[in-house]
């Protein structure tokens, strides 16, 4: 048996030919959504682990203003895209963040354990980087992407994603991993961001009026927002201290 090392789908031309802008429309949507979870606080440091462009990074270094912002992306062709927002305080990293010995007051990982083939063994990697962490996680797996029988592999082939979460199973894999979720949002990013096709439009109709968690489970096209932090036993500590 033949053994297909995943991340060549992301470090070679495939992932590149088939997303040449790495999502940078998101961006501004995904910063807007960290600055809203983070309620206020302003982090000194942060890091972003797989950071595809640096756009969403970029944005939040420039209205955060931390001491110190690092994007670790493994892809040539995104960390190309980097090095164009290098600016003060801020740069990116051709590698593997789970190999730094730094730590952060925040760590970012806006949809990427969906790309990876061991997300429990990632993330319980990654525990060390920084004290809290949010992160972005499609929700693939809903009624209708089960019963429409391309729906998934679309997912796989298009933007190379290797698992597909509930928000149940999304909170459980980051639990797992040893991270105490303290907070999650269901974001409708088939809604927020603009569309082009009439088929588009008229498919978000019902996304729109329903409420989101329903439309996560049955029609799809969701993500799901999660803020955690890296040391649990800290809000057990906290919670038992509140009492």
């Amino acid at each position: 048996m033949t053994m297909h090392d995943t991340t060549e789908r992301y470090t070679g031309p495939e992932y590149r030919e088939a997303n040449p802008d790495w999502h940078v429309s998101h961006s501004p949507w995904k910063a807007d959504l960290v600055v809203d979870a983070l309620g206020g606080w302003r982090p000194r440091s942060i890091c972003e682990v797989g950071c595809g462009a640096g756009e969403i990074l970029r944005i939040l270094h420039d209205r955060l203003e931390p001491d110190r912002s690092v994007g670790f992306e493994i892809a040539p062709a995104a960390y190309e895209l980097c090095l164009g927002r290098t600016t003060a305080g801020l740069e990116f990293v051709l590698g593997d963040a789970s190999e730094t010995g730094e730590r952060f007051d925040l760590m970012l990982l806006m949809d990427v354990i969906e790309h990876v083939e061991d997300p429990i063994g990632f993330l319980r990697g990654l525990r060390a980087r920084a004290d809290r962490t949010i992160l972005h996680i499609p929700l693939d797996l809903s009624v209708q992407s089960v019963l429409r029988r391309d729906r998934l592999m679309h997912a796989r082939r298009s933007v190379g994603h290797l698992h597909y979460f509930t928000p149940e199973t999304a909170v459980a894999t980051i639990e797992d991993a040893g991270y105490a979720v303290t907070a999650t949002e269901i974001t409708r990013v088939t809604v927020d961001l603009p569309v082009k096709s009439f088929k588009a439009r008229v498919a978000r109709l019902p996304r729109r009026v329903l409420p989101p968690a329903f439309v996560a489970r049955t029609l799809g096209g969701f993500s799901l927002l999660v803020s955690a932090v890296n040391e649990p036993a800290a809000v057990f500590t906290s919670r038992a201290s509140s009492r």
